[in-house]
């Protein structure tokens, strides 16, 4: 036995087609939906307008035969014993479809032998019953017919004589067909305009969009500053003001993950060197086996160190992820930091602490991140000293890098901690001005900061202060 594909039954066919057949865009299915709800009110007013017309061409009908019947009642005796029909001025109104009843006795009947036809069985029954009435008949070969039936008082006895009046209903039936064709054609007529105009419409509030679009296809995420703005309806005013949000969001994380790039290469140049200094020497001419051993020590502390940037910077990047927690030797992390250095011949380095047991509360690599654009900068720009000193105090440590340099111009103190900004681009020394921004960036996340005295004289001397172990 083989196995049969299902097949979808139709409804799900009838859904799958409605599908394909709906609207792609939003302008088309809410002019869709503007057609729809105008079609709906559409067919319920003209239902209820040729309703009305058909009843108010009934009830013209109606009056019709009354008047017609009361006409005919003036030229009736009922005066003596007997109903009698008396002559009237014009014989043809006797010819218009209309009968005469004694009681129950015929006395007089339409002339016409198409009126003296079904109608008249019609007209017996109209009057078998009594009183006032009417009743429509579709049936007669000239088309449908109403017929009413008035009764007229015999003034002696009280017997009745009853006047039954017949109206073609042909030319009231051809006005209402004809003005439910015009109330179609009219609908049809207002449908188009309304689909052509709620297209319109919707296209027109729909162009902020569109120039939206455009803009952020445009735009570079990176680069330009430019915004959506407000100056646009209330919704799409709203719609601005959160895609500006998000341009801005995203902008930040894009200037986050630059910084965190510019940052990784600023540090990780200081080994790099070291590396590539020490596998220049090596291999300049044939080293001792103590030669190789002692360059490979050299190349595994700047790995190590490098992978140290890597970690402290890494964590730091990642948001909402604490600094994980660690106690530091200051002295012994300041001298290995100093050591690793290349100080110039003419500067002397200082490294001393109040208390050689002294512990900063954070890691010993995040020490060494935080301090040292501190002491490359010192050593940079100093004349003959660096000093680093530590010493405790009342809710932490503190560490001062002193040099006896030109100092930071007064005019440039406001930028200092400003990524990329240098006092003087073209002293002849090389970096990005990042080491600053990072330092006091690295000490805030562990609850520390880092600042530049601009009263100390002569030199710079920038002051760490950071938790205690």
């Amino acid at each position: 036995m083989t196995a049969r594909s299902a097949q979808p039954g139709p409804a799900a066919r009838t859904a799958a087609l409605l599908a394909r057949l709906a609207p792609r865009t939003l302008r088309g299915r809410l002019s869709l939906v503007a057609l729809t709800t105008a079609t709906l009110l559409m067919v319920i007013l003209t239902i209820a307008f040729n309703t009305v017309v058909r009843q108010h061409l009934e009830r013209q009908a109606d009056d019709e035969l009354h008047t017609r019947a009361a006409a005919v009642a003036a030229t009736i005796d009922t005066r003596g014993p007997q109903v009698r029909v008396l002559e009237a001025g014009d014989d043809a109104l006797l010819d218009t479809n209309v009968w005469i009843y004694a009681g129950g006795h015929l006395l007089e009947q339409p002339s016409s032998t198409a009126a003296r036809g079904s109608l008249t069985g019609i007209a017996d029954g109209l009057v078998a019953r009594g009183g006032q009435r009417c009743v429509t008949t579709d049936g007669h070969v000239h088309g449908p017919v109403r017929l009413c039936a008035q009764p007229v008082p015999h003034r002696a006895s009280g017997s009745a004589a009853t006047v039954v009046t017949a109206l073609d209903l042909s030319p009231y039936r051809s006005s209402a067909d004809t003005l439910l064709l015009g109330s179609f054609v009219l609908d049809a007529v207002m449908l188009a305009c309304t689909y052509a105009l709620t297209r319109l419409a919707v296209g027109r509030a729909l162009r902020p969009v569109g120039t939206m679009t455009e803009q952020a296809t445009h735009w570079s995420a990176v680069a330009s500053q430019e915004r959506f703005g407000t100056e646009r309806p209330a919704e799409l005013a709203r719609l601005g003001a959160s895609l500006d949000a998000l341009l801005d969001r995203i902008r930040a994380v894009l200037r986050h993950e630059r910084q965190l790039t510019a940052e990784l290469s600023h540090e990780l140049r200081t080994p790099l060197s070291r590396i590539v200094a020490e596998l220049d020497w090596w291999q300049a001419r044939p080293r001792s086996d103590a030669d190789t051993r002692a360059t490979h020590a050299v190349i595994a502390d700047a790995a190590r160190s490098m992978r140290g940037i890597c970690d402290t910077l890494l964590n730091d990047a990642r948001e909402g992820t604490p600094t994980v927690p660690g106690t530091a030797e200051v002295l012994p992390t300041l001298r290995h930091l100093a050591a690793g250095l290349d100080a110039p011949d003419r500067v002397t380095i200082e490294v001393r602490a109040q208390d050689a047991r002294l512990e900063a509360g954070i890691q010993a690599a995040l020490l060494e991140r935080i301090v040292s654009p501190l002491l490359a900068n010192a050593l940079r720009y100093a004349r003959s000293y660096v000093a680093v000193e530590a010493r405790r105090t009342f809710d932490g440590v503190r560490i001062d890098v002193t040099d006896d340099g030109p100092g930071v111009p007064k005019s440039f103190t406001g930028r200092l901690f400003q990524p990329g900004q240098r006092a003087d681009p073209d002293d002849g020394h090389s970096g990005a001005g990042l080491g600053l921004p990072l330092a006091r960036r690295l000490a805030r996340s562990v609850g520390g900061e880092v600042r530049h005295e601009p009263d100390h004289t002569p030199g710079a001397r920038f002051a760490v202060s950071l938790p205690a172990g």
